[in-house]
């Protein structure tokens, strides 16, 4: 039933004869495949214990023609009974992130001694890091939402490892998680443990034995076959310790004579600790405040502070109701850094194959399942 796939050198996309940088709405991809619709149990709500009603979706809102279900919500999961595991904390991790913050603090104060263009590479080295995550880990990596060169890979590879969270193995391993499990114990930031767990908590204790068990069931074989992949897995300290500390330092110290001080505190440490929290928003913030035109649902929102934040990823109720749009959003460019990064890719030949959702059936959804905001 799924269309076939075209696997270039570890990025898995759907096979297309158009032109490399042409979207292809998954409406439009799914005219090859027989017409159906299949009901899914959709819950009320992942934030509290209310009954379950039946919602009729389409293939279209299950982005079955990719050839990928592992970030789409499973409703069979039922969550163990009995006590929960008890909390072991990662004291090596609260230390680190408790300086590096303590740190970050110490770089605003020394803003107003940096010379402009410290200031302004800072602000580029968090560009590139964030779409280390936003481009390469969450929008190629793990929703496989379009397919990117080699040599884009290779550079988004790069930026990941400035962001310094994790390898994009892990990374994307554990947000398909999060989709497949959102707000159970097998999601890895549950934003119902409460907005401290979901933004940073759940990097300071030992994962849920359950998100263990569910990471393990997935299937990766297309991120173990990404060679640029297992490449930045399997020197990844090393990488982080160039790209993330030492490279952003060097360059304003060797290059225009900013002291070693203030070169390591701001477009370093600074830098680094405002990637992470902006990150961060996105399992927090955007979880719990913001509206819900796609599907009231579940927990996740949209937040505008975030979508700012984060290069264009807080449009997040729209994200997991249509996991597989490269531009996570229904609104193009629109406060989307990271939309207009990737089309520009795709302008220069480096990036192809761009899915999207039809307006026919945005449409569709939020009439069917949104909370009526789409209206205002």
């Amino acid at each position: 039933m799924a269309a076939r796939l075209a696997r270039e050198e570890g990025s898995s996309a759907l096979a297309s004869p158009r032109s490399p940088g042409q979207v292809r709405s998954v409406s439009e991809l799914s005219k090859d495949l027989p017409s159906f619709t299949t009901t899914a149990t959709a819950r009320v709500t992942r934030n509290g214990g209310a009954g379950m009603e039946k919602a009729l979706s389409n293939q279209e809102d299950l982005g079955g023609d990719r050839g990928m279900m592992d970030d789409i919500f499973d409703e069979s999961y039922c969550e163990k009974e009995g006590p929960k595991p008890a909390r072991r904390y990662v004291w090596r991790n609260i230390i680190l992130m408790s300086l590096l913050h303590l740190g970050a603090l110490y770089g605003l104060w020394l803003i107003p001694a940096a010379k402009p263009v410290t200031l302004v590479w800072g602000s580029l080295c968090f560009l590139l890091s964030a779409l280390g995550i936003t481009a390469g880990a969450h929008r190629i990596w793990s929703h496989r939402s379009y397919k990117a060169s080699l040599p884009l890979r290779i550079f988004l590879a790069i930026a990941n490892s400035m962001a310094f969270q994790n390898d994009i193995y892990e990374w994307a391993r554990d947000h398909r998680v999060h989709h497949k499990f959102s707000e159970t114990d097998a999601d890895p930031h549950n934003a119902t443990r409460g907005f401290f767990f979901s933004h940073v908590g759940w990097l300071l204790v030992r994962k849920h034995p359950d998100v263990i068990e569910k990471g393990r069931k997935l299937d990766l074989s297309d991120l173990k076959a990404d060679k640029v992949v297992m490449f930045q897995r399997r020197f990844y300290k090393l990488s982080v310790v160039v790209m993330c500390f030492l490279f952003p330092t060097l360059v304003p110290w060797c290059f225009w004579g900013e002291s070693l001080r203030n070169s390591f505190f701001l477009p370093a440490i600074l830098r680094y600790v405002l990637v992470l929290n902006a990150t961060w928003l996105v399992n927090s913030a955007a979880h719990m405040f913001g509206n819900r035109p796609y599907d009231r649902n579940i927990n996740p929102r949209e937040n505008r502070l975030v979508t700012f934040g984060a290069l264009g990823e807080g449009f997040h109720n729209y994200h997991h109701t249509f996991p597989y749009d490269y531009s996570t959003s229904e609104f193009g460019w629109h406060y989307n850094f990271t939309t207009a990064f990737i089309d520009l890719m795709c302008l220069l030949g480096l990036a192809s194959d761009r899915k999207k959702v039809s307006k026919e059936t945005i449409l569709a959804r939020k009439t069917r399942t949104g909370d009526g905001s789409h209206n205002g």
